[in-house]
């Protein structure tokens, strides 16, 4: 009896440069483009016809966008049951501020307790079936978790590169799922430098943030997500915790190409980045202040500390093209933010998360929102991860 093989519906056509829109094949792996260095973004043929009433036929999670997924063959997709992740209604938050309207977008349910696996789902799979088997990832923490659990349910190799000073939870994830573990003194840009040494000298694929095209693809889906649980209406605005950036980037990626397809107008929301005082690069970088690299200092939010980010420059256009802005929080104001999101809510989020609800909060207290606004804030890991810190 000969196999058969089942295909996705995946629309998938190339890769192309973020910098100079030079193409790049999908079939072939790649990490920035030979071009420019710069990141690589997928393209799909958004000419065909994806009805998205159809979605309502499919299974829940992520993957119900295949066709807008690079993946082309079902038996490489690597997957546990990601995405479609809540959006919450804040209703006390109405009572306390008289907003009507504000939501958010809990990613703590995902697999390995944050929205990482997303975008790890998806580069594992598109690394397996471009016959990688060693992947090698620089973190903060909750991408080296996610990498190593999907790595492992792949079969691949799993080298995961952590700063010494991570909190302990992370440190065991990573070696519970039996994935190399390599601490280095330092933040992540120290050992983004290892990473890259250790994909030299071992052939790995490098899955560091942009160094790769798929992370963004599987991130993009909470945009998706987004639109398709407020009945295709696009938020007006959007409250994001950014370090690497990738969620923005892919959010307003998925944005692009609904438009493409039909499936929502020209309307952006607002891109808010939310970060940390201790390492603000998008906030400097959108004051016009000189980024060094070695003044940032670590935050109880890890997950926002990246010092000189790949994807700064297409971070601050999303922001300005949206209207949005960058903004920081305190650090005491980050702890604040987690208990009074849990306490008002019911809700216990990351410390990533408290810095929106911080960011929140500040910006209500600027008048920079409007109680008639569609708000969503993101909360993209579970606080108990960092119970044991």
């Amino acid at each position: 009896m000969n196999n058969i093989t089942l295909r996705t519906t995946s629309t998938a056509l190339q890769l192309h440069c973020s910098t100079c829109g030079k193409t790049h094949t999908i079939h072939e792996v790649q990490s920035v483009s030979t071009c420019c260095e710069s990141a690589l973004l997928v393209d799909y043929d958004l000419d065909l016809s994806i009805d998205k009433s159809e979605l309502s036929n499919l299974a829940n999670g992520m993957w119900r966008y295949e066709s807008l997924l690079p993946v082309f063959e079902y038996a490489n997709r690597v997957s546990m049951g990601e995405g479609m992740t809540p959006l919450i209604s804040l209703r006390h938050t109405f009572r306390r501020f008289g907003f009507e309207n504000v939501y958010l977008k809990d990613e703590s349910g995902n697999p390995t307790g944050s929205f990482k696996a997303r975008g790890i789902s998806v580069a594992v799979s598109k690394a397996l079936e471009l016959g990688v088997e060693t992947v090698v990832i620089p973190t903060a923490g909750n991408a080296g978790g996610a990498l190593s659990a999907y790595g492992k349910r792949a079969g691949l190799n799993v080298i995961v590169v952590m700063p010494r000073l991570t909190p302990e939870p992370f440190k065991e994830e990573v070696i519970s799922y039996g994935a190399e573990l390599i601490l280095v003194d330092g933040l992540i840009n120290a050992c983004g430098k290892m990473a890259q040494k250790i994909e030299e000298v071992k052939n790995a694929f490098n899955m560091s943030t942009l160094m790769e095209p798929y992370r963004i693809e599987g991130k993009k889906t909470m945009g998706l997500e987004i639109v398709e649980q407020l009945k295709w209406e696009v938020p007006d605005v959007i409250i994001y915790p950014t370090g690497g950036g990738t969620g923005i980037i892919g959010i307003w990626k998925a944005l692009q190409e609904m438009e493409i397809l039909g499936w929502i107008d020209s309307k952006r929301p607002r891109m808010i980045a939310v970060q940390s005082e201790n390492c603000q690069p998008v906030v400097d970088a959108l004051a016009n202040k000189t980024i060094n690299p070695d003044l940032y200092k670590p935050s109880v939010a890890n997950g926002l500390v990246v010092p000189n980010p790949v994807g700064l420059t297409m971070i601050t256009n999303i922001i300005n093209v949206s209207g949005g802005k960058a903004i920081s929080v305190k650090e005491e104001d980050i702890m604040l933010g987690i208990d009074d999101l849990a306490n008002s809510e019911g809700i216990l989020p990351s410390p990533e998360g408290g810095a929106v609800w911080a960011a929140f909060m500040k910006m209500l207290e600027a008048r920079e929102l409007h109680f008639k606004e569609r708000i969503v804030l993101m909360n993209t890991a579970s606080g108990y991860k960092y119970s044991g810190q």
